[in-house]
C-alpha cells in the first residue's frame, strides 16, 4: 500500500502538466486573426441615404452604384463635355470614398487617349462633380474604411 500511495503521488503531480494549456501569445493570435480577414472586401460597401433601407448587401451595393452613376452623369449632362468631345462616349471615373466620408473623383484615361484634352476634362469633372448627397463610407469590422471603385459614366449627346 505504501508503494501505491507513492506511485499515486508520483503521477499526481506528474499529470498536472498535462491539464496545463498552452495559451498563444498575443503577437500570434494577432497574426492568426490578420490572416483570417479578407482585406479585398468590406462588410457593409458605401452607401446613400435611398439606398440605407434595402436588407440585401449586395442589392444595396448596386443600388449604390446606379445612384452614383446616375448623379455624375446628370452633373456632367450641364457641361458640354460631349459637344466638345463628341467621340468620348464613356468616361471612366475612379470614386474614392473615404472614412470621413468625403469622396474624390479621378478620370480614368486609356494609354491612347491623345485625342482629347485629358487635363481640360478633369478639370470639367473636378468644377462639375460637387456637391453630392451625404454617403456613408464603407465598413470593415465596424471601422469606417476608404474604398474605391471604377465607375463607367455615359455621356449622353445633346440634341
Amino acid at each position: 500500500m505504501k508503494h501505491f500511495s507513492l506511485f499515486l503521488a508520483f503521477l499526481l503531480f506528474n499529470s498536472c502538466q498535462y491539464f496545463e494549456k498552452q495559451v498563444p501569445s498575443e503577437k500570434e493570435l494577432l497574426q492568426k486573426e490578420l490572416k483570417s480577414i479578407n482585406w479585398k472586401e468590406v462588410d457593409e460597401y458605401p452607401s446613400v441615404v435611398d439606398c440605407e433601407k434595402i436588407g440585401n448587401k449586395q442589392k444595396r451595393r448596386e443600388c449604390f452604384f446606379e445612384i452614383m452613376a446616375q448623379l455624375i452623369q446628370e452633373k456632367l449632362d450641364i457641361d458640354s463635355l460631349s459637344i466638345l468631345y463628341p467621340e468620348l462616349d464613356t468616361i471612366e471615373v475612379k470614386v474614392t470614398v473615404f472614412p470621413d466620408a468625403t469622396m474624390k473623383f479621378e478620370p480614368q484615361f486609356s494609354k491612347d487617349s491623345v485625342a482629347y484634352d485629358t487635363i481640360k476634362i478633369d478639370s470639367i469633372l473636378h468644377a462639375r462633380l460637387v456637391d453630392f448627397p451625404k454617403v456613408n463610407p464603407a465598413i470593415k469590422r465596424g471601422i469606417p474604411v476608404k474604398t474605391q471603385f471604377i465607375l463607367p459614366v455615359i455621356l449622353k449627346a445633346k440634341e
